[in-house]
């Protein structure tokens, strides 16, 4: 698939979660199934793009019904001029390459400690590492965390190049999903 296949053009009604996520986003969108039919995969995937003519980078989240959902930052929005609740438009095209993804500290610091794990993380595409860190990434308990990355580094060393398992979707496992809106 080239990345010309995956150029979808939307508009959507730019929403506001209904728990805070915190600093990393204050609104999102859900992208329509067409546009994400499109995609080359139902899980985490890097996108170009523009909202309303504002360029833009960013990683679509899977929704767990085969479909993604976009973060938006107040500073994109300001820049778009998009508040809560109007319509803006996008367009998307899916990245030609993954790029080389932030790997926590924590899964550094297990990497660091098991040269076995680290070769073979090193050798693997930065797409398994993105599916990886996702995996690690969505344990919603520390405890569970922790588990997983000493687990990702015991599969590593094994010379395991793929995370088993696992659903990056959330399709079968219901894992993940877009936030809920808040009720304006």
């Amino acid at each position: 698939m080239t990345s010309h296949d995956s150029y979808s053009e939307f508009s959507a009604t730019v929403l506001r979660p209904a728990q805070p996520a915190g600093a990393s986003f204050t609104a999102f969108v859900v992208l329509p199934k067409e546009a994400s039919d499109k995609l080359p995969r139902r899980g985490r995937i890097t996108v170009t793009g523009h909202i309303n003519g504002v360029a833009f980078q960013a990683t679509l989240e899977p929704d767990g019904q085969l479909s993604h959902w976009l973060a938006l930052s107040d500073k994109l929005l300001g820049a778009a001029g998009v508040s809560i609740g109007s319509v803006a438009r996008f367009d998307i095209t899916a990245l030609q390459q993954e790029p080389e993804p932030e790997v926590p500290t924590d899964l550094q610091q297990a990497l660091a400690d098991s040269a076995e794990a680290s070769a073979v993380w090193h050798d693997t595409t930065s797409l398994a590492r993105l599916d990886w860190i996702h995996w690690i990434t969505s344990a919603k308990q520390a405890k569970t965390r922790a588990k997983r990355v000493s687990d990702a580094c015991n599969m590593l060393a094994e010379g395991k190049r793929r995370v088993c398992c696992f659903d990056p979707s959330g399709f079968y496992s219901k894992a993940f999903s877009a936030p809920k809106a808040a009720a304006d």
